[in-house]
């Protein structure tokens, strides 16, 4: 029998609509897997198997009464990241402030799912508060990257990016705010999309960075990708930040891209993303999908977006302050962790007590620098000027984009490195988020795609493709273009290379 776990959503969703498969057959298959392996990635914080199970019968159920599937991914599983608020479902944001919460409402893109018939099995691990690049700040412990063990999978959403590696789950959700989507995706050799800013609903996406938090799709195939975000795009009246437009016509796009064609299409290489820092076979792999993206048709030409070297110290003054004003919320009156409540202390002890015991180290730095960057005096020294690099940034793509179709770059500048290897070194661990956040302070839409394997390591590299606002289908054509050219070099999909998991033990 076909091992339904090395599907594609896509193959998975046909099986299910033919009904050569059933739904619950397909997530019984998962939720194995997850027993199986999931001990040692440590992929999910939660995992609804009675949840899930029922929302497969149900699918089941509907095709077998003769009713059209609620969407083209009807009936396939999805692993979501814990900081999207899920309905008597915990979600607690990799964080002890939240343990054991249960929110009274679905977040928009939870809720979408639910309509399309997608099985949610359960959430997964993240940094806290989405605040990472390594998975390694959860509360509850590291994600393991399912390529090497002893490496991190990403951040902050190393829990979907290793669900997908670890073949638990065909489908994820992620959320991107200076990379986390796109970075483990790159890690882990999977696909992860950050949609165009407001290009996906924010309602009941727990907060971080208000005005760079994106969530998007996280998949094994550029296809896989696009179908999922046809699914959670579009305009939502309950986010003020929603763009009142279409979703743009991605899963087309994914469609005209896997004809292998990029003829007429003009791919601007950032200079800035490929120097000083980066890990050598980390460019080899870049330079080789360059080269391929040129075989296909597409122009190739050299951009220069000079304020992009600016983004990584402006996205740490702007998401730390953001982040420093969205989680006063958590003051232990509430909801939430709450410590020596036992009427000998004051509101405001209570409060800091909690507040001590419920956050993690690197979550306490971004709210004390943030809160610094906001305080009198220092407030246009430094988020008023970063506020200011962020409107040269958007300037850059504006001008690389009258000249270019999309930009592209390595995601990250190294693979995997090892868990444990850059917790004590805050700025190393920022660096691996260094070509990512300029998207995120323009609201760009970009993608990672992975372009093979290091031949220093052997492990994931990612490519990134960026497009202009609104713009989205462009990064699947050209994603699906560059993933059929790539797998037939290789001789084979890089989705099925990852290494045979260890059974849990």
């Amino acid at each position: 029998m076909t091992d339904l776990t090395r599907l594609t959503a896509a193959e998975l969703a046909a099986k299910i609509h033919a009904r050569e498969v059933t739904s619950a057959e397909v997530t019984r298959a998962h939720l194995d897997r997850i027993a199986e392996a999931d001990g040692r990635v440590h992929a999910f914080l939660h995992v609804d198997t009675e949840g899930a199970l029922a929302a497969a019968r149900e699918v089941d159920a509907g095709l077998e009464a003769g009713h059209a599937p609620a969407s083209p991914l009807a009936g396939v599983p999805l692993a979501l990241k814990d900081v999207l608020t899920t309905e008597g479902i915990p979600t607690t944001c990799g964080s002890k402030t939240l343990e054991n919460w249960l929110p009274p409402y679905d977040s928009t893109v939870t809720r979408r799912l639910r309509e399309a018939g997608i099985v949610i099995l359960g959430k997964t691990n993240m940094d806290e508060f989405a605040m990472g690049s390594s998975t390694e700040n959860s509360a509850y412990g590291p994600t393991r990257n399912p390529w090497d063990h002893e490496r991190i999978p990403g951040g902050s959403g190393g829990g979907s990016s290793a669900s997908l590696a670890a073949f638990e789950a065909p489908l994820a959700i992620g959320t991107d705010t200076g990379g986390s989507i796109r970075q483990p995706g790159a890690v882990t050799g999977t696909v992860g999309v950050k949609p165009t800013y407001g290009g996906v609903s924010r309602y009941g996406l727990v907060a971080f960075s208000s005005s760079l938090d994106q969530a998007g799709p996280c998949a094994r195939t550029v296809t896989d990708a696009a179908l999922l975000h046809e699914v959670i795009g579009g305009h939502d009246p309950l986010d003020s930040t929603s763009i009142d437009a279409p979703v743009p016509p991605v899963v087309a796009a994914a469609r005209e891209g896997a004809r292998g064609d990029l003829s007429g299409v003009r791919v601007g290489v950032v200079q800035e993303f490929a120097g000083e820092g980066y890990q050598p076979g980390v460019l080899r792999s870049f330079q080789a999908a360059v080269e391929q993206l040129r075989e296909l048709g597409a122009e190739v030409v050299e951009v220069s977006c000079p304020n992009f070297a600016y983004a990584l110290p402006a996205y740490y003054l702007i998401a730390p302050s953001e982040c420093s004003s969205n989680l006063a919320r958590f003051d232990a009156m509430r909801y939430g962790l709450r410590v020596a409540d036992d009427g000998e202390h004051g509101a405001e002890e209570v409060m800091s007590l909690s507040r001590e015991a419920g956050f993690g180290a690197e979550v306490k730095r971004r709210i004390m620098l943030g809160t610094y960057a906001l305080s009198s005096g220092y407030y246009d020294a430094y988020y008023g000027s970063a506020q200011k690099v962020r409107t040269l940034i958007t300037r850059d793509f504006t001008a690389a984009f009258e000249r270019v179709d999309v930009l592209v770059s390595p995601t990250t500048p190294t693979t995997a490195f090892k868990i444990g290897e850059r917790v004590d070194d805050p700025l190393a661990m920022y660096l691996a988020d260094l070509c990512t956040i300029p998207a995120n302070l323009a609201g760009n839409p970009a993608m990672s795609v992975p372009s093979g394997l290091s031949d220093e390591d052997g492990l994931p590299v990612g490519l990134q493709i960026m497009a202009p606002t609104l713009a989205d289908d462009r990064l699947y054509r050209v994603g699906a273009a560059y993933e059929v050219a790539r797998d037939a070099a290789a001789g084979g999909s890089l989705v099925h290379q990852v290494p045979e998991l260890e059974a849990a033990k």
